[in-house]
């Protein structure tokens, strides 16, 4: 259990201001609430790690694993200078909502390291990743804790977690980590996965809005994992996309961006988005408030604030990133009209295919591209109408539709379990 003051920061009080909101309009029980609140395991771990030039620097990890009631714990390792226990505890909190809005049999977990992970070489890379393993090993496993890729994390980097732990148990582990390379147990569909699952339902939300998608455009905060993939799906769907940015500033085109040059571009000749000369440049708090029929912020959290959510002009806000709109935006938000699909169900489309991958791993049987895209989109889309009928029924936001639904599924979890000892 962690301190307070440790937790304290402003991610983890959007986390759980939104679980007050929905636990007010739950009625939930006391006791239940103040087990929920808090994460039932925090590691914070030391790095000490050998650069290339012979120092020994020091970097600070973390793992936390907010809930297990429901299955193992889930969650990515993210790489990032801001990371923090507050940041890590709140992404472990939103797993858990999401994991059970979408009906998978895990609790919700996340960790992270402290750093700038291209300011270090491949082998320096591969160091502070086996080291932050070798520290956390004693919490993770295929059937206690299943760590993925997050933000400045990839396949190679899961592909050492999973080598580090396979050496400590002596015998070639898959299970223990999903978004791997696939010579070594991944899953076909996971690296896309996110930026699937965020077009699913925004294809969804346009139906039920009755938005032709062919009259569609479409503005991109955040390039990376998430957002190009989201670029791409709604490129090929039919949707223009008008404008995408990373942390240096973006791109706009009114008549649509050429999706597959730019990634051409962007990914293979490491162009930045300002120099493949596709758009006009723009800032990311201009893209914000363009004008447009759906909105995907797809970078980090807290993005949307009262500062300029009263300027945004969507539609649709598609939330592919975790935790992008504070509580006081989320107001100015709804009183806007704008339809929101909340984080926990927009981007569970990676957690999702981590779950096929867990799965495909523990048969040793491997399924067809098509068959992942099919179930993947079997599940978005029943988690998406499930949600907006509680919305509908209810007479509350998605947003809350979405939070109450997970909540409920796990309080129910901890009370047919009961309380040990």
């Amino acid at each position: 259990m962690s301190s307070q003051r440790e937790l304290d920061t402003p991610t983890f009080r959007l986390a759980v201001g939104q679980f007050d909101q929905a636990a007010d309009l739950m009625g939930l029980d006391s006791n239940l609430r103040e087990r929920l609140k808090c994460p039932q395991r925090s590691l914070v771990v030391s790095l000490p790690i050998l650069m290339d030039d012979g120092r020994v620097e020091m970097f600070t990890g973390y793992r936390v694993q907010h809930d297990s009631s429901r299955g193992p714990s889930k969650g990515g390792i993210r790489y990032h200078p801001d990371v923090n226990l507050g940041e890590v505890a709140a992404l472990a909190m939103w797993m858990t909502w999401k994991c059970a809005l979408v009906d998978l049999p895990y609790g919700g977990a996340k960790g992270g390291v402290a750093v700038a992970p291209k300011k270090l070489s491949r082998a320096e890379l591969q160091r502070l990743t086996r080291r932050y393993a070798a520290e956390i090993f004693p919490l993770i496993g295929p059937d206690k804790d299943v760590p993925a890729p997050d933000v400045g994390t990839d396949a190679q980097v899961m592909a050492w977690i999973m080598d580090t732990y396979s050496q400590q148990v002596g015998f070639a582990v898959p299970g223990v980590v999903t978004g791997k390379p696939r010579s070594i147990g991944g899953s076909l569909g996971r690296e896309e996965a996110t930026g699937r699952g965020v077009v699913c339902v925004t294809l969804e939300a346009l139906r039920h809005l009755k938005l032709d998608v062919q009259n569609t455009t479409v503005a991109i905060q955040g390039f990376g994992n998430v957002g190009s993939h989201t670029a791409r799906i709604m490129h090929e769907s039919g949707a223009r996309v008008v404008a995408v940015s990373d942390v240096h500033g973006g791109i706009y085109n009114a008549h649509g961006l050429d999706i597959p040059k730019l990634l051409l571009q962007y990914r293979q000749e490491k162009h930045s988005l300002a120099e493949t000369k596709l758009g006009d440049r723009l800032t990311n708090d201009e893209l914000l408030q363009l004008s447009c029929t759906v909105l995907v912020p797809a970078a980090l959290s807290e993005q949307i604030t009262e500062r300029n959510a009263a300027k945004l002009h969507c539609k649709v806000l598609a939330e592919g990133a975790n935790g992008p709109t504070t509580l006081e935006a989320d107001r100015v938000v709804q009183d806007k009209g704008i339809f929101v699909i909340p984080d926990i169900l927009a981007n569970s489309g990676g957690v999702i295919v981590s779950y096929f991958e867990w799965v495909q791993d523990a048969q040793r049987f491997f399924w067809k591209a098509t068959d992942i895209q099919s179930r993947l989109r079997d599940l978005m889309t029943s988690a998406f109408q499930r949600t907006l009928e509680f919305a509908t029924t209810k007479r509350t936001s998605m947003r809350m539709a979405a939070l109450m639904s997970g909540i409920d599924k796990v309080a129910q979890a901890h009370r047919d379990r009961g309380l040990y000892p």
